[in-house]
Formats: structure tokens, sequence, C-alpha cells
């Protein structure tokens, strides 16, 4: 397997530390748009097998050209979503399998968005399906933690621990402590604000998808592991547009636990236009130049990748299940945990980033040896959840269930 990594941020530096120690594939190239943060990237690993390159994202044609160039059968998208379509239609071009964390974006509905679906995140992507079906390729979509794990945590609650499913609901929080900033978010600002603002989406056997206003439903949710209880509210995510496509459930929901002050944060950003990413004129020394607000916000905090020696605490992530095994009411909880002062000592690499780069190299792993196969846009749902998790677990990463 050779593999081209468009983005070498956090998550993308995250990754080719994880791969690193694994020889299930030849060659990884690792492009980002600053060819700097790239060669970082590969001079940190001190491994042959990795190399660095310049590439563009949003430019189909040069991403085509460097899968070619380099011989790469493998596409995985580390980048932020505004770039999801460009790398997907040129791993398609190229003949190479696609991989993402986070899949295209979504756009409210015009005149009801607090009800009714616009564009939903992966529209776009899924209705490319019949192509990618049609040439035998895969684009495996929503690899990350979430989405991702928490999908395949879906997945193997239905193959394993129920004859029937109500509700599946994912549930995020962490205790996560930065030393020296009031406000600093350990994953993408842009994404997050994407996420958080956006309408979220609620899933109901029998009337389909459906959205209500952002930070709706709260509940306040007990983590494990000594994280403890958190207030969840709805937020978009795939998993909410992924699960019910391959798996048979009542209700399908995503929660996070942001806490009030962030969620005052991100409404105050709202309120004052900052969420927006339609350029604003804006005077400089060089004279006027256009610039996006959410950039601007995004380049006044400090890089989540940055953060890990002043970061203390878990996170955790995974996926709450309610329903029935042999005719008794169950319910569960499927978890993933990881302890920054663990993922930095190991990786040196902070907790949120880690948990999220471990899961596609897990999942490249299975393709490169053929457990997980398929053609089309397909999500984790759609391949068994068993080897994934075995591997997760051989990854030194081990997994959890807490009966509820």
């Amino acid at each position: 397997m050779r593999v081209l990594l468009v983005g070498a941020g956090g998550v993308g530096t995250a990754i080719t530390r994880i791969a690193a120690r694994r020889r299930f594939f030849d060659a990884m190239v690792v492009a980002d748009f600053d060819p700097a943060r790239a060669e970082a990237a590969v001079a940190a690993v001190g491994d042959d097998r990795f190399a660095a390159a310049q590439v563009d994202a949003s430019d189909e044609a040069a991403v085509t050209g460097l899968l070619r160039r380099h011989a790469c059968d493998v596409l995985l998208n580390a980048t932020d979503p505004r770039f999801v379509m460009p790398l997907f239609r040129a791993a398609r071009a190229a003949d190479a399998t696609y991989v993402d964390m986070a899949m295209s974006l979504s756009h409210p509905h015009p005149e009801q968005p607090y009800t009714e679906c616009g564009v939903k995140l992966g529209d776009d992507q899924f209705a490319l399906a019949g192509e990618w079906e049609k040439a035998g390729a895969l684009a495996l979509v929503g690899m990350g933690v979430e989405p991702g794990l928490s999908d395949v945590f879906a997945r193997y609650a239905a193959d394993e621990l129920f004859d029937e499913i109500e509700e599946i609901g994912v549930r995020d929080g962490a205790n996560l402590t930065v030393d020296g900033y009031d406000f600093a978010p350990s994953f993408s600002i842009w994404t997050t604000i994407e996420e958080c603002l956006n309408p979220p989406v609620v899933y109901e056997e029998g009337r389909g998808w459906f959205t209500t206003e952002p930070f709706s439903e709260p509940e306040v949710f007990d983590f494990p592991e000594g994280i403890g209880p958190v207030e969840c509210v709805n937020v978009e995510h795939e998993e909410v547009l992924l699960v019910p496509r391959w798996v048979d459930a009542g209700r399908v929901t995503f929660k996070y636990g942001l806490g009030k002050e962030f969620i005052d944060t991100l409404r105050t950003l709202h309120l004052l236009g900052l969420d927006s990413t339609a350029p604003v004129t804006v005077p400089s020394p060089a004279g006027p130049v256009a610039v996006s607000p959410r950039d601007v916000v995004a380049a006044c905090l400090p890089d989540p990748a940055t953060l890990g020696e002043r970061m203390h605490g878990k996170t955790c992530a995974g996926t709450w299940v309610r329903g029935t095994k042999d005719g008794a009411p169950r319910e569960v909880y499927i978890y993933h945990v990881v302890d920054n002062q663990w993922s930095m000592k190991e990786y040196g690499s902070q907790a949120v980033v880690w948990q999220t780069a471990v899961n596609p190299v897990v999942a490249l792993e299975l393709l490169a040896g053929g457990a997980w196969s398929g053609s089309g846009v397909l999500g984790p749902e759609a391949f068994p959840a068993r080897p994934f998790l075995d591997l997760l677990t051989a990854y030194g990463s081990p997994w959890g269930i807490r009966e509820q």
C-alpha cells in the first residue's frame, strides 16, 4: 500500500507517528500547503518510507498529479471539511481509494433551518456513490474517532450486543484543561464552529432526518474512567447521517459535552458574525484585503497540536445504545478513553488529535490486509466491527463497555 496523506497539522502529524510503528504500508507521502509542516512531520518519524511534498488541497488537478507521480493507491484526507470534495474527486480521478475523517459540508434549509434538512453532511459524496461503485473503487468516509470509531461501536452493538435497537446516541465528553489559556479548543476551531453552530440533525425511524436548534436537548451524561458528569447538547455530526444507512435503530443522535463557557463563546462569535466563512474586506498596510472572519478567529487561537504539554486530563468518545437482548431491556455505553499524559509520553501528540488519528490508520491496515473491502461510498458501519476493535486493542489503545 502506498498512501498520500494530505494535511500535516495535528491529526496528520499524529497519523505519521502512529503509522511509523506499523509495517502494512510501503510508502506514505505527507503533503501540506505549508511544505515546512510536511517536512517536520516526516523528519520526526525518521523512517525512509515517508516523504514530504507540497500541495494545495483545493487544487484537484495538483492532487491527482501527486497521487499519480508517487503511484499512491490510497488518499488519506487529514484536512478540514472545506477540502473534502476536491480531494474526493482527485482520488477518483487517480483510481485511488479515498479515506476521510469528516464528510462534505452541509447547507441549512433556506426557509426552515431548525426543522428541515437542507444539504446534509456527506450528501455531495453520496451523490457520487454510483460512480465509485461502478468503478469498483472505495471511498471510506467518516473514519476518524467521531465519526469513525463511534460508528464501529454502533455496528458492534447491532452485531453482538442487541437483538433490537431503540436508540443510538453518540456521547463525547472530556475533563481536559489547558494551562495558561482561558479559551483554547483542543480541536480545529474552524471545524468546531461549523459543527456546533449549524442546525443539529436527529434521525427517527418513520420520520427520517430532521433538524433542531443548536445546543438543544441538554442532558448530563456520566463519562467513565474518572471524567464524570458532563452536560451534553445536540450538535451536527456525521454519525447521525451514517449510522441509519447500515444499522437499524429507532433514533440516532449526537451530543457533545461542550460546557456553558464554550457554548457562550460560540454564541458570541455567531452574534458578531465571526463564525462566517464569507470574506470581508479589511484595511492592511498593503491595502484592502479580503479575509474570512472564521479564519481570523482560528489564527488568533493557539494551534491545538501545540497544546499537549499544557493539557491535562482525559477525553472520551463513545456510543450509548438502548434496546433489547433475548427479550430483556439492555442499555450500554461502548467507549474509548485517551489520557493526554499517556498520548504525549508515547507519541508526543495531545489526546484529542491522537484519538482522531489512530482510527484511520487502523482502517488502512484492515484495508491493506483484506479484512475490510468493498466498493462505493461507505461508512465504517458497512464493515464488520470485530476486526477493527481487535486491531485497535493491538495498537495499545483498548476500548470498554459499561452496562448502564
